[in-house]
């Protein structure tokens, strides 16, 4: 019996230890939220509608009652992971092909009554930016993207041409659709430090 329980206690000892999973970035890109338009008042309009939309997001906020603009516009982080096989889309307004496995949106529809501000030509504006920066990583990660609508009749900065994303609710074509083909879960992160918000995909490994 003491034999045992040396033997035992000399096993627990020796153990090889597992090491901590460890995070992969697989693509990262950032964007400045003081460079979205010359024009200072749209400007703020794009970047509080991005902001926003990643309180959505992350379910900070549920309407409209909750704002607090000044909240809003302190450093932010948020995460969602998606499982082998599963879909994000930026709005809940899909085409049938990607419904089936669809487990994450914004959760928002990008109007007044949710409290997104207008520019003067669109409420909203500024949405399509944050939607081409999470397509761009996307590709880079090498996921599963699709743009149905480009957004070539506006130049977005800092962000290539070929990934801009033309957002409309509740329109499935004006959506943007991420499907997790690798074959280990998928953290996006997206972190505002209170200018620059970086967009990144992360995976685990032993």
């Amino acid at each position: 019996m003491l034999y045992e329980l040396i033997l035992s206690l000399h096993l627990a000892l020796t153990k090889p230890k597992i090491l901590g999973a460890s995070s992969v970035t697989l693509a990262s890109h950032s964007i400045s939220l003081e460079n979205r338009s010359d024009n200072q008042f749209v400007n703020d309009v794009f970047k509080d509608n991005i902001l926003l939309t990643l309180y959505y997001l992350d379910n900070k906020i549920n309407d409209k009652t909750q704002i607090d603009w000044e909240k809003i516009n302190q450093p932010l982080k948020v995460k969602f992971t998606l499982q082998p096989t599963e879909t994000f889309a930026f709005h809940e307004k899909t085409l049938k092909k990607y419904s089936d496995n669809l487990v994450k949106t914004t959760n928002s529809h990008f109007i007044g009554s949710e409290g997104f501000r207008n520019s003067g030509h669109l409420i909203g504006d500024g949405i399509c930016h944050l939607a081409s920066l999470i397509y761009w990583v996307a590709e880079d990660a090498g996921l599963t993207a699709y743009s149905p609508s480009d957004h070539n009749f506006a130049k977005i900065n800092e962000v290539p041409r070929e990934y801009g994303v033309g957002i409309l609710s509740p329109n499935p074509l004006g959506n943007l659709y991420i499907v997790n083909n690798l074959e280990k879960p998928i953290t996006f992160s997206f972190d505002f430090d209170g200018e620059n918000l970086t967009v990144a995909v992360v995976t685990v490994t032993q």
